[in-house]
């Protein structure tokens, strides 16, 4: 964004509130107010972050006006339009849920907590930023580098890009390391594309928990007659991938008499099919991939030293998903509009609370667990909001229900003013003069505020940007 305020426009038939309320929220916000919606009088859509609607007054008809709010108003706005907080008399149940539904992005109760309103409005921004990068992201997928299809704006991701991007012309091996579901396969296929064998196919295979006679038999091909039932010849994966790229993924549990082949045909650029003494050249670029750990595989005699050198000319690690937790919200994001469309849903964005429930979660299975999380709350999700009850079970923990409360308000405070400070300590290099006027407070008080919150060094993490600020650049996985 170009701003560094949360922009808001407050719609209200109490205009002297309006104006109490601009004041009440302070620096960081820029509050525009208006007494009615009025879509012809309503402010442009790129102009504001959030809206912020006053329906403390519309309790007989509050049908009514979320109708005209949403489904006459908000529809009409160009993709993506800003969320929406509406200011509530009575934050019962029956009522926030009534307005959630509609699509609303949060409600909170009058009179409105001030600091409470404040982390709202920055969520929604936050959520109104991660919508905004998507639709550009996709408005220039055709025009830009298809690395694009892989998202991820944290800087450990953003290094995996560059270098992805730096070797993908150069037909080298390439090694791709990382936890199950990373995405391993996905980073092989955008480098095939980036490559001058774009043109040529992908062929993948997998080699773990197969038995060694039929991974030879896929990788090699056989010959008529080769072994029993083999009625006919047939290509394996090595001549199916002729001109284009071969991708192996788990090599780590490849057997060694067959390493001894592959190494021979990385070699000699050349295979023989099973049954038959006939060398036929070949033409690929080999793309590996594993979960385990090849070095400590070589110095245990697991894994031959010489291939090891062959398949890991670049090497290229995609991290855990609880290791860049930072894209997390733009993943998710991803994933909701891609699903959203395919099954024609209405969902557009996550309620705060579902948002807050996969941000708690430690994702072994990594973003294809996230992916298949959010696959399943779109399709239970009626309204344009996902809400925590439409995640699954096992996400819902202490998150749903009332016995099992949050934290308190006290907490959820402190732990996000320890968030914002370090972070921006970080990305300023621990120069408590520049953080101190970035956030707009005196440099005592965030001397103070260091010391309360017992904020050190060592607790940090490595600097991404702020959401709620502008990123220096653009990203993407």
């Amino acid at each position: 964004m170009s701003s560094t305020n949360t922009r808001v426009w407050f719609c209200s038939s109490d205009t002297g509130f309006g104006e109490i309320l601009a004041r009440a929220l302070g620096s960081g916000f820029a509050v525009r107010t208006s007494e009615r919606l009025n879509p012809a009088a309503s402010p442009q859509d790129s102009s504001f972050d959030v809206f912020l609607i006053d329906l403390r007054n519309s309790d007989a008809d509050i049908d009514r006006d979320l109708r005209l709010l949403f489904s006459d108003f908000i529809s009409t706005l160009p993709c993506p339009p800003p969320p929406v907080v509406v200011l509530l008399r009575d934050t019962q149940p029956a009522l926030v849920l009534k307005v959630m539904e509609h699509g609303a992005y949060d409600t909170i109760s009058d009179p409105p907590d001030m600091v409470e309103l404040r982390l709202i409005l920055r969520r929604a921004h936050k959520s109104r930023q991660i919508e905004t990068e998507l639709f550009q992201l996709r408005s220039r997928e055709h025009s830009e580098g298809r690395m694009d299809r892989m998202l991820g704006s944290s800087l450990c991701m953003q290094q995996v890009f560059q270098l992805a991007q730096k070797i993908a012309s150069c037909d080298v091996s390439v090694l791709i390391t990382g936890e199950t579901g990373t995405g391993k396969e996905l980073l092989a296929r955008a480098i095939h594309r980036e490559s001058a064998r774009a043109e040529g196919p992908f062929v993948g295979f997998s080699c773990a928990s197969i038995p060694e006679t039929l991974v030879e038999d896929e990788l090699f091909g056989h010959e008529r007659g080769a072994f029993t039932g083999a009625l006919v010849a047939r290509r394996g994966r090595f001549e199916a991938a002729d001109r284009g790229t071969l991708f192996l993924d788990e090599i780590g549990d490849l057997s060694f008499p067959l390493q001894a082949k592959l190494l021979r045909v990385l070699q000699e650029r050349c295979i023989e099919r099973l049954g038959s003494n006939t060398s036929l050249p070949i033409n690929i670029r080999l793309t590996c991939a594993t979960n385990r750990n090849l070095s400590e595989m070589v110095k245990k005699g697991e894994f031959r030293e010489d291939l090891f050198y062959r398949v890991n000319v670049v090497h290229l690690h995609l991290p855990a998903l609880r290791e860049r937790l930072d894209d997390l919200p733009f993943l998710a994001q991803h994933f909701l509009q891609t699903y959203a469309q395919q099954f024609g849903k209405k969902a557009r964005r996550f309620s705060g609370l579902a948002l807050r429930a996969l941000e708690e979660q430690p994702w072994p299975g990594n973003v294809r667990e996230l992916e298949n999380a959010v696959q399943r709350a779109v399709v239970m999700a009626e309204g344009t909001t996902i809400e925590v009850w439409h995640l699954p079970l096992s996400m819902r923990n202490g998150f749903d229900a009332p016995q099992a409360p949050l934290r308190s308000y006290e907490e959820e405070v402190r732990d996000f003013k320890r968030r914002l400070i370090r972070r921006t300590l970080e990305e300023n290099a621990w120069c408590k003069t520049e953080t101190a006027r970035i956030l707009g407070i005196a440099r005592n008080y965030l001397h103070r505020l260091i010391s309360q919150l017992q904020i050190h060094p060592e607790q940090s993490y490595t600097a991404t940007p702020l959401l709620d600020q502008p990123p220096p650049t653009d990203r993407v996985m």
